[in-house]
């Protein structure tokens, strides 16, 4: 052993053992050792030493950091102690059956050493808490400054706070006090630091105590709840953090660390989600997994979300390269244990689709990809019919001719009762989901891939196979915060610059939901379908843009109207007030899950006629005609109202 430091902790120990012995004797006979009790003492220190420090190191004693030293290793002295007590005892009855020797000698021999061993170590853990400041004096010349921190809520995640702050000195915080809505709490004391009292008078708290930060850590849900602590906390005039929400912290720890600002998805208050984790990995454990648009905000938090299921292999496929490479570099060097490989195209790209389902055999397919911008599709239609559109029908049959067991197609709330192309583009793809879900796919599937068929074998009689084992399920739910047709982005960069912060219309609503809970709800969705189905998310009540864009606004420490003013500049091309997730009259119906709901038995339509249709609708795009594909779309999606004017 050439560590000294186990040498210096094998030395005290042998000392304390010796003491503990000593005392032992000392207070059973109740005076100093002399005599016959003292050589006694004396003949039995080697037998003593020579069995206890070999069961201590035979136990692990000297592999611990005891600067880390927690309960378990306090367990594990005393599971030490009691074996080479019981040994010692055994020894001397076997040898000298115990003849002239006190058993409340080595009963409290036993008391002894233990709460001495245990006490060395504590003690170490101790000290290295606490010499921060002189250690720092002495080594850097000085200590960091430490903000005063108040935390709100006393509960668990407040104790694993004050337990990092205790345990890393590097961590540039020092706990004053906690704030709690529970009165019983008030006056006590969780890891030294005091309770202070209510959180409604969170000001006054705050200035008794000097805070400089105010950190959230109570696991708040209810949107109510946490706008009243955000008021609370601009109120004291001081930097208010909070901890991640439930989705966030999957896969990791509370830590101060992770603290970061308010941001408006903390105000949604949205419900942790209920996975059924059992039936998610059945379809993903050890599974290729591909995964299109997956540099977005959805398929980036879907290959997240998918690692804590272990797939054999995440395709990742963008168009995009700055986001395919972003989400590539961060699975690869964030989870090394994962097997990934990047595939930069268009999902238009026929050769590149068969060349990718040839290779890696997916057995399941995650279609995120999409142009999503109203506006912008609006006026280039022919980019939804053949990003959205065609791209979804290549990789529908490419899910087929290929055998993927699942294919998970992510839908919009713009798909019902559409007033634009992006809509109507999204809608067209659920009624493909439907078509080829049923008995007649082979009359919808177009001639290229008609042509693999061929070449693998698989047109029997000169015909398409009827049927096939790929399930095909739709999820369809509204905007997703931060996602590159969010608003919120664009209202950040409109606060940043001082404003105004334009919103379209004073009445229009949107239905929201973080990253997060989307990808995590799409797995949901993606155990639970049978074939065919449309999952629609509950998205919980709508939100008015302009109070998003007030809220925003307040959460920089500025008042709307005073600070920053907003201005309404009308609604733009294809937009409408109010989004809806269903149809009237669609039907549909509750599933096992809380959040999901699920649209059943659509009937499909004539797929030869949806095929001439399609195969229109490309002819156009391929022209540029825009009024030709709206009147295309019309045709398919009866309900859609097209905006000519565009």
């Amino acid at each position: 052993m050439k560590n000294p430091k186990f040498w210096l902790i094998f030395v005290v120990d042998a000392l304390l053992i010796i003491l503990a012995h000593y005392l032992a004797y000392a207070i059973r006979f109740e005076t100093f050792l002399q005599g016959e009790v003292f050589r006694q003492f004396a003949g039995l220190l080697p037998l003593i030493l020579g069995i206890k420090l070999p069961c201590f190191y035979l136990f692990g004693l000297y592999r611990g950091m005891w600067r880390y030293t927690s309960i378990n290793d306090v367990v594990n002295v005393l599971l030490a102690t009691l074996f080479s007590s019981a040994l010692v005892v055994l020894v001397l009855l076997f040898s000298q059956r115990f003849l002239g020797f006190s058993r409340s000698v080595f009963l409290l021999d036993m008391v002894f050493t233990f709460g001495s061993i245990a006490g060395h170590r504590v003690l170490i853990r101790f000290l290295y808490l606490r010499r921060g400041s002189v250690y720092d004096v002495f080594t850097t010349g000085f200590r960091p400054e430490e903000r005063r921190l108040l935390l709100i809520g006393a509960g668990d995640a407040t104790d694993r706070i004050l337990k990092e702050l205790r345990d890393n000195n590097l961590l540039r915080y020092m706990a004053v006090g906690i704030v709690d809505d529970d009165p019983e709490k008030t006056g006590m004391r969780l890891h030294g630091v005091p309770v202070l009292g209510l959180i409604d008078d969170l000001q006054a708290h705050a200035q008794r105590v000097k805070a400089q930060e105010i950190l959230i850590s109570a696991m708040v849900i209810d949107k109510d709840r946490m706008r009243r602590l955000v008021t609370l906390c601009q109120q004291t005039r001081l930097p208010f953090k909070v901890l991640p929400t439930i989705g966030e912290l999957l896969g990791g720890g509370i830590s101060i660390r992770s603290m970061r600002d308010i941001s408006y998805k903390d105000l949604l208050g949205r419900e942790e989600v209920r996975l059924e984790q059992e039936k998610i990995g059945g379809y993903l454990t050890g599974k290729t997994v591909l995964i299109t648009g997956a540099g977005g905000s959805i398929g980036s938090e879907l290959c997240r979300q998918i690692l804590r299921f272990a797939p054999g292999l995440i395709v990742l496929f963008d168009a995009g390269e700055e986001n395919l490479y972003r989400v590539q570099m961060e699975l690869r060097h964030e989870h090394e244990n994962i097997a990934t490989t990047a595939v930069l195209g268009k999902v238009q790209d026929m050769r590149l689709i068969n060349a990718i389902f040839k290779r890696h055999q997916p057995t399941v397919v995650f279609h995120t990809a999409a142009y999503k911008h109203v506006p912008l599709v609006e006026r280039n239609p022919w980019q939804a019919v053949d990003n959205n559109i065609v791209g979804t029908q290549l990789l529908m049959e490419a899910a087929i001719v290929y055998g993927v067991e699942r294919f998970v197609l992510v839908s919009s709330d713009k798909a019902v009762r559409p007033t634009n192309v992006m809509g109507a583009s999204k809608r067209v793809t659920e009624l493909l989901m439907s078509a080829y879900n049923s008995h007649c796919w082979d009359g919808c599937v177009s001639s290229p891939w008609q042509r693999v068929l061929q070449n693998k074998g698989q047109r029997g009689a000169g015909k398409v196979p009827a049927s096939h084992g790929t399930r095909f399920m739709g999820v369809r739910f509204g905007n997703v915060l931060g996602s590159s047709g969010s608003v919120l982005p664009l209202f950040k960069r409109q606060i940043e610059r001082g404003g105004p912060v334009t919103v379209t219309h004073p009445e229009v609503t949107r239905y929201f939901m973080s990253a997060e809970e989307a990808a995590q709800l799409i797995l949901q969705s993606g155990a639970m379908g049978e074939g065919g189905e449309i999952f629609i998310l509950k998205m919980g009540e709508p939100v008015k843009i302009a109070d998003m864009a007030r809220e925003l606004i307040r959460l920089t420490g500025r008042e709307p109207d005073n600070d920053i003013a907003i201005r309404y500049i009308g609604l733009r091309a294809g937009e409408k007030l109010y989004e809806e997730l269903i149809t009237a009259g669609e039907g549909i119906v509750p599933t096992g899950h809380e959040k999901i709901m699920v649209l059943r038995g659509q009937q499909p339509h004539d797929c030869q006629q949806l095929r001439d249709q399609l195969e229109a609708l490309q002819e156009q795009a391929k022209s540029l005609d825009s009024r030709g594909i709206k009147e295309t779309l019309k045709s398919i999606v009866p309900e859609y109202v097209p905006d000519y004017s565009v």
